[in-house]
């Protein structure tokens, strides 16, 4: 056994007692300290998942639920990178355990874990990292390229190509992702050990269509099998230990099976567990579970009304899934709201299902609550722009959105675009038809293609002519 992987692994008796002292502060609500703890432990194993990581990351999300604060400006300096990797990833993963829905600190926490080498940790915050993506309402490409690579270099080949076809969906245009996901789904296929006596896999199959379906079918059967056993092995877990995390991860495991029986399961176990032990993490996993068997309905009829574009009962069907999907994330994110007073996150939130919900007067006090939070200060401002917009009050939506356009320092992201096209649209219905021209016009020399601004921009030139 070389060096690197004797300090890969670590010495767990020495991490143990640190893990041990973890959970039991963590049990008096002293999350901070517990955290701390946990660090210690790592510092000692750093490749210890079960006993450290996954606890850490249960705690701080119920830390999270009782309202436990973000890291302070100090705390993010003095946890900050630098050359050693091993101290990187525990600052990373500190900082994520005081801010659990910040996935910058997860893609630093998985960097450093991919550049040390600590494999289960690295492919633990990987699969931690793709499933929040992938739920997200707006994946991020360059998070899904970080994983694809991630994955490639402990050679999960089959995690590698899904990450990849994520990240095609995204940038469907892109030539060089086809080729590298072929690529991948050959290296998959090799390691499957089929194709090493028989000649050139791509000579294998001569239809590419088919080519990329068989490749799909075969990631989609070990990502299958490898959650089958996951569910498994949580059950067992569950028999011999009932707590609220072991609980958690089963339902995790359920979930991640993607289909609507696993899902309803997950969530009779979650709601029975919050029946018995009255803790809300348990009630906003089960919420977060049903959106998502919501959303795929959703997603469903969606295609299904595509492909049926004339028939009415399919676009009822869909008309009714979408009205469901709201509801239900209006509810459930008053649930959290409720629950979590303090995190403006869940006021946001729960301010743009109102406004889903085409209940403006209602959403605005919220979205100005979330305005406090920097995260969401100038997204917030513009979503008070738009409800001010939608009624009716043009002239306080401009002054609001033109006010977010000065505080913010990008000008060319999908935001900035966002705060253009609703100043413009305001402008253009209070008719001040220059300041409309004029905005759509700066829109257009940054992103030709943005929504409907290129038709605007002809509209509007024959008003002014």
């Amino acid at each position: 056994m070389s060096d690197a992987t004797v300090n890969n692994i670590g010495d767990l008796s020495k991490a143990i007692p640190f893990f041990k002292r973890a959970e039991e502060v963590a049990t008096t609500d002293n999350f901070d300290y517990a955290i701390d703890m946990y660090i210690e432990g790592l510092k000692r194993a750093p490749d210890a998942v079960e006993q450290g990581h996954k606890p850490l990351r249960y705690n701080a999300l119920v830390r999270q639920g009782k309202g436990g604060k973000k890291p302070s400006v100090l705390e993010k300096v003095k946890h900050a990178t630098g050359k050693d990797v091993l101290k990187n990833m525990l600052n990373a993963e500190y900082l994520l355990a005081k801010d659990p829905d910040n996935l910058t600190y997860a893609e630093q926490m998985l960097r450093a874990a991919v550049a040390g080498k600590f494999k289960k940790t690295a492919l633990w915050i990987a699969d931690l990292l793709f499933e929040a993506n992938a739920d997200a309402e707006k994946p991020s490409l360059q998070t899904f390229l970080l994983l694809k690579d991630s994955y490639v270099t402990f050679e999960e080949y089959a995690k590698a190509v899904n990450a990849c076809g994520y990240a095609r969906k995204l940038k469907p245009e892109d030539s060089s992702l086809v080729d590298e996901f072929k690529n991948l789904s050959a290296n998959l296929t090799l390691q499957k050990g089929k194709y090493d006596k028989e000649g050139d896999f791509r000579d294998s199959i001569k239809d590419r269509e088919a080519q990329e379906k068989f490749q799909l079918q075969q990631a989609a059967q070990k990502s299958i099998d490898y959650r089958q056993q996951a569910v498994e092995d949580a059950r067992n877990i569950v028999k011999l230990d009932g707590s609220i995390q072991n609980i958690t991860r089963l339902a995790n495991a359920l979930s991640d099976l993607q289909d609507d029986e696993s899902d309803t399961e997950a969530i009779k176990l979650l709601d029975k567990a919050y029946d018995e032990l009255n803790d809300f993490t348990l009630k906003r996993r089960s919420g977060e579970i049903k959106l998502k068997m919501l959303r795929r309905r959703v997603r469903a009829e969606r295609a299904n009304s595509g492909n049926n574009p004339y028939d009415q009962k399919i676009s009822d069907a869909l008309e009714e899934a979408t009205k469901q999907l709201l509801l239900a994330e209006l509810e459930h994110y008053r649930l959290c709201m409720e629950n979590n007073p303090l995190d403006l996150k869940f006021k946001y939130e729960y301010g743009l299902r109102l406004m889903r919900n085409q209940k403006y007067d209602e959403a605005i006090p919220y979205m100005q609550q979330a305005r406090e939070d920097p995260r969401y200060r100038i997204t917030a401002m513009n979503k008070v722009g738009l409800c001010f917009f939608m009624k009716g009050w043009f002239k306080d939506a401009i002054d609001l959105i033109r006010h977010a356009i000065e505080e913010y320092e990008i000008k060319d992201d999908a935001l900035a675009k966002d705060l253009r096209y609703n100043l413009a649209r305001a402008y253009e219905q209070q008719g001040d038809i220059t300041a409309a021209l004029e905005m759509y016009r700066k829109i257009a020399h940054l992103d030709f293609a943005y929504k409907d601004v290129r038709i605007k921009i002809d509209k509007l030139r024959k008003t002014t002519q």
